[in-house]
């Protein structure tokens, strides 16, 4: 018994020896400190984190790199000791999600990535670690969902975007910054908006199409609207400036149709229904003041708020409407904070 168990400890001892002599001979560092032969380098574990030759500290031949479970994560194939290398990452069941090549630790060329399906989700283009050339983006279905040209690691030349299934966008990037026309369309092939950009913000004349018909005619000056005009129905057509507009509330108990005042004292009866207006005024000059009744105004409509005779709240507009505003609670601390923002404006 004796035998045995003296037997099985040399016998571990020597195991331990060949397998430290091994170690020592694969992790080696030459006298200039530079890593040489076969490494195999593991966590505190003893789980394999990469595994790979060196020639004078530089990787060479293929590198791999693994997960804790030791699944593949990671190979590195190098044509160039140190330098060049084909890049291949994988999920935790083998399936690959990005291919492409390092130069320098930078990404060089072309790249794909795939979903865990297998599907090619995007291709980009590198040059030393920096975008440029085609990115093309892949949604679900494989179909092309938006194409992007970079140069110098800013969006540069024509850009195109799908917009659900058959909608789409189209404009032109100069350095980074939206240039000349940029249309949108939607999924019945319809214009839906064309508008005009500088140096990326809207400059000239910008429309919005509603079935085929331009309900909106916009003037920019490097990014400042200008102008907005707006198609009404009243009940012939009317193009309105929004400027021109001081309030509007749905017409009746029903709401079929709108009651538009202007700043002129004209009231102007609209079969356009009121949240269609809302969306063609647009949301930066005017306000919901009362919603009971859903009034909107124009911000510069709105003079103060004052009190009647029995004490209670009541707005001061400009024109002089025909009936009284009783803005509720949510109203008030709207119109008071953007009273708040004038008086600082003005200081």
């Amino acid at each position: 018994m004796k035998k045995t168990v003296k037997a099985l400890l040399a016998s571990t001892l020597v195991f331990s020896l060949c397998m430290s002599s091994m170690l020592t001979a694969q992790n080696r560092i030459d006298n200039q400190g530079r890593r040489q032969g076969h490494w195999i380098k593991t966590d505190k574990d003893g789980s394999r984190i990469f595994e790979g030759d060196f020639v004078d500290g530089k990787e060479t031949g293929v590198f791999n790199y693994y997960y804790p479970d030791g699944t593949l994560k990671i190979r590195n194939t190098y044509t160039q000791p140190g330098r060049y290398c084909k890049h291949e990452a994988y999920d935790q069941k083998g399936r690959l999600l990005a291919t492409g090549f390092y130069d320098q630790k930078n990404r060089d060329g072309e790249w794909r990535y795939y979903s865990h399906n297998g599907n090619l989700v995007k291709i980009a283009n590198y040059r030393m670690g920096i975008k440029d050339g085609a990115h093309i983006i892949f949604n679900s279905n494989g179909d092309t969902a938006e194409i992007a040209n970079w140069k110098d690691n800013h969006r540069h030349g024509r850009w195109w975007k799908r917009i659900g299934e058959k909608g789409w966008i189209c404009g032109q990037y100069v350095n980074g910054l939206m240039q000349g026309r940029l249309v949108q369309y939607n999924g019945n092939g319809q214009l839906v908006d064309d508008d005009n950009y500088l140096d990326g913000v809207k400059d000239g004349r910008c429309r919005h199409y509603e079935n085929g018909r331009c309900t909106v005619d916009e003037t920019w000056q490097q990014g400042t609207l200008a102008d907005r005009k707006i198609l009404l129905n009243c009940p012939t057509e009317r193009w309105q400036s929004i400027f021109g507009i001081a309030y509007y509330t749905p017409k009746g108990a029903s709401g079929k149709g709108t009651t538009v005042y202007l700043n002129d004292g004209t009231k102007l009866t609209c079969t356009d229904m009121a949240d269609i207006i809302n969306e063609r005024v647009g949301h930066e000059h005017f306000v919901l003041i009362d919603r009971k009744s859903q009034l909107m105004a124009n911000i510069g409509s709105i003079v103060d708020i004052v009190k009647d005779e029995d004490g209670r709240p009541i707005l001061d507009l400009m024109p002089k409407p025909p009936f009284t505003v009783f803005p509720d609670e949510e109203c008030l601390k709207m119109i008071r904070s953007l009273k708040r923002i004038d008086q600082l404006d003005e200081e």
